[in-house]
């Protein structure tokens, strides 16, 4: 007994500080995410895994990088900024960061609206109580019963790994597929890959992930710890996405079918893979939606806040936070008024949101870029070689990408 206690002791000091990479990679896999990622296999069956392996080590280094700047400095990434190049900066990466976030909080009602209309529930009655219920879970909770929540929440995306197993895959043409490139000009298959970039490494997560590191005051003697916390999460991310598009790619796409949004795939599963499969990827889907919903409308109020100076947290009242409580209603509400709009499709919101986010993460990277490497701000915790090219090999892809697209477009 003595044993296992001492053994628990041991771990007690690393079990509170993990959490922030976890949960940071865990809401990637949003409802943007899996419709991204069920398109991906369904209309191009194990094609686009190639691009899972590399954005894991790009993932892996931002995330990392935020973790360590927030470490070293105590501050988020909003406040560096400020700092570093001045308010009218702040103000563009501000306005950046709004705009992409409205469409990843829209994204995940759709997400909401779609996963339970496949239950015959109409979108505004899932929109709307989904909007309170999450209001009320987040101005209610405190900050260590929130992270408990949705480290909780984290363990459910296994329902995907279960749909892709019932699903019979070919297993080494999907390893194959992860380790071999495969390329096409075509404008949907650039656009989906470039979809797969932008929910993979989305804007408000290299925010979030510095924001929340330095919430929880970890010190320099944390940082190990905390980098193992954000590499499991970057693989669990992408592992989980891994075992969405083989689902998608064993059924759907093997049998010929082409679908829209991760709704379709769900109800695509059934006669192929079988009605509990069918249930499983429709219950992540809202599972994912939820938590996405309710965490990036605080991230976005936390970061622009503190941007300009104002106070931040849910441990504070509305009178002593209001700029911080009204962002946090204002984006909620935005959100879910996109959704509820009748003529607006569900899959132009959660899909083309996510190549929207490929698009607005270049700014972020510019000024990701030059702050990890200002010795001034982070003293020995600068960038290090092998860091600089994946960042910069990571802006050019997107940045080629992006260019091919709009040319194909065009």
């Amino acid at each position: 007994m003595m044993f296992f206690k001492n053994k628990f002791l041991r771990i007690l000091p690393i079990l509170a500080i993990i959490g922030p990479g976890i949960i940071s990679g865990s809401v990637d896999n949003d409802a943007g995410g899996i419709t991204t990622y069920s398109i991906a296999g369904g209309n191009f069956g194990y094609s686009l895994l190639w691009v899972l392996f590399l954005t894991t080590f790009s993932l892996a280094i931002t995330q990392e990088i935020g973790a360590r700047m927030g470490i070293a400095t105590g501050k988020g990434l909003s406040s560096l900024i400020r700092e570093k190049f001045g308010v009218r900066w702040t103000t563009f990466i501000m306005a950046v960061l709004f705009i992409a976030n409205i469409g990843v909080i829209a994204a995940e009602f759709a997400g909401i609206a779609a996963s339970l209309e496949i239950f015959s529930i109409p979108r505004f009655v899932a929109v709307g109580i989904a909007a309170l219920l999450i209001f009320f879970l987040i101005t209610k909770g405190s900050f260590k019963s929130l992270e408990k929540t949705f480290l909780a929440i984290s363990l459910f995306y296994v329902v995907y790994i279960i749909s892709a197993v019932m699903a019979h895959p070919v297993w080494g043409e999907a390893v194959k597929s992860l380790i071999i490139p495969s390329f096409s000009l075509n404008k949907n298959y650039l656009l989906t890959f470039i979809a797969v970039v932008g929910t993979t490494i989305t804007p408000w997560g290299q925010f979030f992930i510095q924001d929340y590191v330095a919430d929880k005051k970890l010190s320099t003697e944390d940082l190990n710890i905390e980098r193992g916390d954000v590499f499991i999460g970057t693989f669990l991310t992408n592992f989980i996405a891994f075992f969405i598009i083989v689902a998608c790619a064993a059924t759907i796409f093997t049998h010929g079918q082409v679908i829209n949004d991760a709704k379709d795939a769900a109800l695509a599963l059934k006669p192929l893979a079988g009605n509990l499969a069918s249930i499983l990827f429709a219950f992540g889907l809202l599972n994912a939606s939820v938590f996405g919903a309710a965490l990036v409308p605080v991230s976005t109020a936390y970061v622009i806040s503190e941007a300009f100076g104002f106070e931040s947290g849910l441990n504070f009242s509305f009178g002593e936070a209001p700029q911080f409580y009204g962002l946090f209603a204002l984006t909620l509400i935005l959100g879910a008024l996109f959704v509820v709009v009748p003529f607006i499709p569900l899959i132009s919101i959660l899909f083309l949101s996510q190549a929207l986010n490929a698009i607005l993460l270049l700014p972020i990277f510019v000024f990701l870029y030059l702050l990890s490497n200002d010795k001034k701000i982070l003293s020995e915790h600068t960038n290090h070689k092998i860091i600089n090219v994946i960042l910069i090999a990571t802006f050019t892809a997107i940045s080629i990408i992006s260019l091919i697209l709009l040319i194909s477009m065009l």
